[in-house]
């Protein structure tokens, strides 16, 4: 087995019916309620995630997202660790490749949420919402 596909075991060891309701519920602008209604299970929807081109063997960063906002420090916490220790990726070399996955601003009504993004060394864009 791979180092991957035992991240994603040990992953969804972990996640309960309910964990996936809620991982579900936080990708719903990525998944149609009726496709989400049809993933019964965590390996199903990391199956899914991966034939939507949302989830690779060196590109995790949407699901560290989902387990940041449906709060669930744990998951992230492996998948950082195989991000660091397997692709040796840090946190700093990410920002520096990739965009950031910006949340739908309805979620922030009265809160302001600003992230920068850097592409490159000499471009960089921010966005503020309030």
């Amino acid at each position: 087995m791979s180092e991957y596909s035992s991240l994603l075991s040990d992953l969804s060891e972990n996640i309960t019916n309910e964990d996936l309701d809620q991982l579900k519920s936080a990708c719903k602008e990525d998944i149609t309620e009726d496709q989400s209604n049809t993933i019964t299970s965590s390996k199903e929807w990391f199956n899914y995630l991966e034939k939507n081109e949302k989830l690779a063997q060196d590109n995790l960063s949407y699901i560290e997202h989902i387990f940041e906002i449906s709060r669930r420090p744990d998951l992230l916490t492996r998948v950082i660790e195989y991000r660091t220790t397997v692709l040796k990726i840090s946190e700093d070399d990410e920002i520096d490749t990739k965009l950031t996955r910006i949340p739908s601003a309805k979620k922030y009504k009265g809160v302001c949420v600003c992230v920068c993004v850097c592409v490159c060394v000499c471009v960089c864009v921010c966005v503020c919402v309030c």
